[in-house]
C-alpha cells in the first residue's frame, strides 16, 4: 500500500514539473515572439517592401494584360493586392492613386514607388471599397516603372 502511494506521489511531482516547464515555455514564447522589429530610418525611407497597404489594381485604359503586370510589380514591392478588376471606363488618359483611406502619404508613397505623378493622386472615400488605396491604370501606363 505504501509503495503505491508512493508511485502515485512520484507521478504527481513528474507532472507538476512537467506542467511547470511547459508553461514557462509558452511564456517565454509569448514575450520573445512579440518582439518589436526595428527597422532603420535609412532603410524606411527606400524599401517599401515593409508597406503592407491592401490594395486593388484597376484597368482604365482597356489594354489586357496591364493589370496583371501591375500586380505582380506592386506585389513585389510589398503591397497586399488583393482585387484586380476593371475601372468604370477606359478612357483614363492619366494613371492614378485613389486614396480610400484617409492615409494620403501611404498614396504618395505607393505613387512614388509605381512613377505615378504625385498630382494625380486623389483622395475618393467609399464604403464599397475594403481596401486602402486604388491604382487605376491609365493610357500612359507605358511610361510607368512595372514597363520600364
Amino acid at each position: 500500500m505504501m509503495q503505491q502511494q508512493s508511485k502515485k506521489g512520484l507521478l504527481l511531482n513528474i507532472a507538476i514539473v512537467l506542467l511547470i516547464f511547459f508553461n514557462g515555455m509558452q511564456l517565454y514564447g509569448i514575450i520573445f515572439r512579440n518582439g518589436v522589429s526595428v527597422v532603420s530610418p535609412a532603410k524606411s525611407l527606400n524599401d517599401t517592401t515593409h508597406v503592407s497597404l491592401q490594395i486593388n489594381v484597376l484597368n482604365g485604359c482597356g489594354i489586357n494584360g496591364v493589370g496583371t503586370t501591375m500586380t505582380k510589380y506592386s506585389r513585389k514591392l510589398g503591397y497586399d493586392v488583393v482585387e484586380m478588376g476593371n475601372y468604370k471606363t477606359f478612357d483614363v488618359e492619366q494613371s492614378m492613386i485613389i486614396d480610400r483611406s484617409g492615409k494620403m502619404n501611404d498614396a504618395r508613397e505607393l505613387a512614388l514607388s509605381l512613377g505615378i505623378n504625385n498630382k494625380n493622386v486623389i483622395q475618393q472615400f467609399s464604403n464599397d471599397q475594403m481596401v486602402s488605396a486604388s491604382i487605376v491604370i491609365g493610357k500612359d501606363y507605358k511610361s510607368l516603372k512595372p514597363w520600364n
